[in-house]
């Protein structure tokens, strides 16, 4: 696929000892061929790109300099270069061109995430669909536990075994949850579970209430048939208190271009990892940590331990710039960074308005 021709500039980083302008300008061209492609670039079709040109021989003598600082390497003998994670960070810090986001895509996040009539978990799912869909690569959402006291609570039927838990924050924000209940359970031990529970919310967040309903349910268990106390149980366990939620959408994306075992296995280890409560609490250090979109390359985060993958984080903070959620992607490293960090970012700063 030919593109326009691109004209050599002057990077806004240093680039490594010995590196100049022109090594940029061809490191920016193999970094944005791999982005597109995900196929290494010689030095007959880069010579019909850069302008001023430059002939393949001279070129063959950078991509070698490119090669010895760390920035390049090639997959077979007689293949062009590919980038290595060392070029693609510098790539992303200092040649890098973010686009604009289009009017088009801002308006379709926003009506999206509309807010109407939809539950706070309806919201960050949605999120992380649209995040996926606007990557191409696997979309995140995390919400820390919200502090908030509890106003409701309520138990309905959905069919045998299975029971839908409605928990209504004091801040307005509403979570559902299914849960999976004994066999036989009456209606009437769902509304005595609820009932039960209303009784005791006061001012409580629930893992305040978890620890007083079950310390109460210890001493006095003889209070509650069999049924009912196994709702109240398996409904309260359902939240983990020092937790929160974690939305991940997308995630047959990242097996779209595997052509490698290895990479497979790699994927796989990707989502044993992304279910753990650690990646959790992982997620929102480094949005804490974060002014703004951070992007990390491979083990930069220190959250997967893999090479080949890269993620887009952003915090998500409310009108007092608290952060209320970690919005991201997570993909190969041939991401298109340019197009996804202002997708990040906006989702980011509409998730925090939304749940603010």
């Amino acid at each position: 696929m030919m593109r326009p021709q691109s004209p050599l500039f002057r990077p806004s980083i240093p680039m490594p000892h010995g590196l100049g302008d022109r090594e940029a300008a061809i490191l920016r061209e193999i970094v944005e061929e791999y982005v597109e492609t995900g196929e290494p670039i010689g030095s007959q079709t880069l010579a019909q790109r850069l302008q001023p040109s430059l002939s393949p021989a001279t070129i063959r003598n950078v991509m070698a300099e490119l090669a010895r600082a760390g920035l390049l390497f090639s997959p077979h003998v007689s293949a062009g270069r590919l980038p290595t994670e060392k070029g693609v960070r510098l790539f992303v810090d200092g040649l890098l061109q973010f686009s604009s986001l289009t009017e088009e895509d801002r308006a379709s996040i926003d009506s999206r995430l509309d807010i109407h009539g939809r539950s706070y978990q309806d919201i960050l799912s949605e999120a992380s669909s649209l995040l996926s869909g606007l990557s191409s690569a696997a979309g995140l959402v995390l919400a820390p536990k919200s502090d908030a006291t509890l106003k409701h609570i309520e138990f309905v039927a959905l069919g045998p075994g299975r029971v839908l838990v409605i928990l209504v924050g004091s801040d307005g924000q509403v979570e559902n949850r299914i849960i999976e209940t004994p066999p036989g359970v009456p209606p009437s031990a769902l509304v005595e579970a609820g009932n039960y529970l209303n009784s005791r919310l006061g001012d409580l967040t629930l893992g305040n209430l978890r620890e007083r309903v079950r310390t109460e349910m210890d001493a006095s268990r003889h209070e509650l048939d069999a049924l009912t106390a196994s709702v109240i149980e398996s409904g309260l366990a359902t939240w983990d208190a020092d937790g929160g939620t974690l939305f991940v959408k997308g995630q047959g994306k990242l097996l779209a271009d595997i052509t490698e075992i290895e990479r497979l296995t790699t994927i796989r280890m990707l989502f044993d990892h992304l279910e753990t409560q650690e990646t959790m609490l992982q997620l929102l250090q480094l949005a804490d940590a974060s002014e703004g979109v951070r992007i990390y390359i491979g083990r930069e985060s220190g959250m997967f331990g893999m090479s080949g993958v890269s993620m887009i984080v952003a915090p998500a903070r409310n009108e007092a710039q608290k952060i209320v959620g970690a919005i991201g992607v997570i993909g190969p490293t041939r991401l298109n960074y340019g197009r996804i960090v202002p997708v990040v970012d906006y989702t980011a700063r509409m998730v925090g308005r939304l749940l603010g």
